[in-house]
């Protein structure tokens, strides 16, 4: 079960798909290795990190003992802090030499997301290869998201080819003095992430396909960077005790047939199989059972019942949702969450339904690690799907510019140009810029959003309303003929909010600090939808009751958080296909998906 601790070295970092337990497991690591007498940092890179909630302990910048787990200390990168840090460590040393005029100018080239970026990066490459965690024998990454992670390890060498070429000091973020100051440190990440001597990479995933289809995909990447020391990790593999529970069988079933199908990369990798619990992973009593023996089969609590029975929930479904769009045709839905809270599911499944009435429909995503075609198979004549992929947005932007602005420059003034889009700084922009199209294009048409994880997705936010008020700022006396991209957000009309989560501690509470977000920046959730709910579903297998039973709490604080709460119940198998996509969302005349 832990064979991915063997030997373990001083470096593990946890990835996979949103949802498959990444800190979960990287929090009983740290914790096992931890009470093994070794001094063990616990870090998470996640923009949403939900380590304090698991570990119970408030984390910040800087490593903080977790109580009640000796020789175990926590960080969370937080993007926003490190990027203050880091514009004071660039600007702080010419506020004395440079006109006040010069200062200014050069805190605003760095106040963007590609800012915030970097200076997490910065935190990253210092916790490898500098003295922050010199202290420490093992150092546990609780990584994002897949796209997200990628995108952080990569920068190493992105930054490292980009700072070697770099001959005139051109830099998206201005004086590249604040990066080529830590060009040694970028070669020797690379290094220590391409040695297996000091570095383990643990892929996690659930049993299902897609997560096991990412988690190969990941692979590939992760090795064509060097890292080439991988372990898979099957997390919360679940055998029935109750072979009369067709859920149970089904959930089984389908769990056997993913792993029995998984790509041929995985099956070369070493593997250890971690069982589905009962109980949520939070709190350190329950961190320290996850890699625990597996105990005997779970039975059902006495007396208790998995449905959510009268009063819980009342009849409903989605059907009156996709009416209203149907009937205005046009306008954005963006579904947002936690990574693998099923917001692809839920934005296919409203897509398809959408089409089926013979609306046209754009389905499009903003994850880097999204894979909607999959989920929606055949498609419809009415529906178009699209996806914003970072390297082909960031060469369509390259050549845009080029085409405007260097025409304009002499030979001098293109070379620096061309030296600034190659800056990995590049892609930010190219991708927000993408975005703001698929935002504009919802005045035309229905535009129903797959985002990406929430830490991802709050950074385009972020970048959205820098966008704003830097047009605000710079045209004056314009205000009511301008509408940008957070305008847009902000139209209750225009724009619809769906929070997805499932109903267990962790996801509620990102959902809800999600919701906060929004709301200060002048966007209201429209609804939240409770997925895969085995509470909805109603299981007889004693380990799904203790589950459900678990999940009623949850959906009460849901309800308690939102104007609406839509509650989609836990199926065998993952919905794939237009048929049964639309039975979640009451098409096909079957509601499934029921308003609380």
């Amino acid at each position: 079960m832990t064979g991915f601790l063997d030997n373990a070295p001083r470096f593990l970092f946890f990835t996979g798909k949103g949802g498959v337990g990444k800190t979960s497991l990287a929090a009983a690591t740290a914790v096992r290795l931890a009470e093994g007498g070794h001094r063990v940092l616990l870090v998470s890179t996640d923009p949403a990190s939900n380590l304090d909630d698991v570990l119970g302990t408030p984390l910040g910048q800087v490593p903080t003992a977790v109580g009640g787990a000796p020789n175990l200390w926590g960080l969370n990168i937080d993007p926003e802090e490190a990027a203050r840090q880091y514009r004071e460590r660039v600007v702080g040393p010419y506020r004395d030499t440079l006109p006040a005029d010069a200062v200014v100018g050069m805190e605003e080239q760095l106040s963007g997301a590609c800012t915030v970026e970097v200076a997490a990066f910065d935190e990253f490459t210092g916790l490898l290869t500098g003295d922050a965690a010199a202290e420490f024998d093992h150092v546990i990454f609780d990584t994002a998201p897949t796209g997200h992670t990628l995108r952080l390890l990569r920068l190493p060498a992105a930054w490292t080819a980009f700072l070697d070429s770099n001959e005139r000091g051109a830099s998206c973020l201005g004086p590249a003095s604040g990066l080529t100051m830590q060009r040694e440190r970028y070669r020797e990440t690379v290094a220590a992430l391409a040695d297996p001597a000091r570095t383990r990479v643990i892929l996690v995933a659930r049993p299902e396909t897609g997560a096991l289809e990412e988690a190969a995909r990941t692979g590939r990447e992760l090795a064509a960077l060097g890292l080439r020391n991988q372990h898979l990790v099957l997390n919360g593999v679940f055998r029935a005790t109750d072979r009369s529970d067709p859920l149970a069988v089904g959930l089984e079933a389908s769990g056997r047939a993913a792993v029995a199908g998984m790509p041929g990369e995985l099956r070369d990798l070493p593997r250890s199989d971690v069982a589905l619990r009962g109980e949520n992973v939070v709190g350190l009593a329950a961190v320290r059972l996850l890699l625990a023996p597996s105990p005997s089969p779970d039975a059902a609590p006495a007396g208790a019942d998995a449905h959510l029975g009268p009063g819980g929930l009342e009849a409903g479904d989605l059907g009156p949702f996709v009416d209203q769009l149907a009937t205005r045709g046009r306008g954005l839905v963006m579904v947002m969450g936690k990574g693998g809270v099923g917001k692809t599911t839920i934005a296919s499944a409203l897509a398809v339904e959408l089409a089926a009435r013979g609306v046209a429909v754009h389905l499009a995503t903003t994850d880097p690690a999204a894979h909607v075609a999959e989920t929606v198979g055949d498609g419809s004549a009415r529906q178009r799907i699209s996806r914003i992929d970072p390297e082909a947005e960031v060469a369509a932007y390259r050549r845009k510019v080029q085409e405007r602005v260097g025409a304009t420059l002499d030979e001098e003034g293109r070379a620096l140009l061309e030296e600034d889009l190659r800056s990995p700084c590049t892609e930010e922009v190219a991708v927000f810029h993408a975005f703001s199209r698929l935002v504009s294009a919802a005045a035309r048409e229905v535009v129903i959003m797959d985002t990406a994880p929430t830490g991802h997705t709050l950074l385009l936010l972020d970048a959205a309303g820098s966008y704003h008020w830097e047009i605000l700022r710079h045209a004056a006396g314009t205000r009511g003929r301008i509408t940008t991209p957070l305008m847009r957000l902000q139209d209750a009309e225009y724009t619809k909010i769906l929070l997805v989560t499932l109903a267990e501690t962790t996801p509620v509470l990102e959902a809800a600090a999600l919701a906060d977000d929004l709301r200060r920046a002048g966007i209201e959730p429209y609804a939240w939808i409770v997925n895969n709910s085995l509470a909805a579903a109603g299981p007889r297998d004693g380990l799904l009751v203790r589950r459900a039973v678990a999940e009623r709490d949850q959906i009460a604080k849901v309800r308690g958080l939102a104007a609406r709460v839509y509650v989609t119940p836990r199926l065998p198998a993952p919905p794939i296909g237009a048929a049964a996509l639309r039975g979640l969302v009451g098409g096909n005349g079957r509601p499934a998906a029921r308003i609380a």
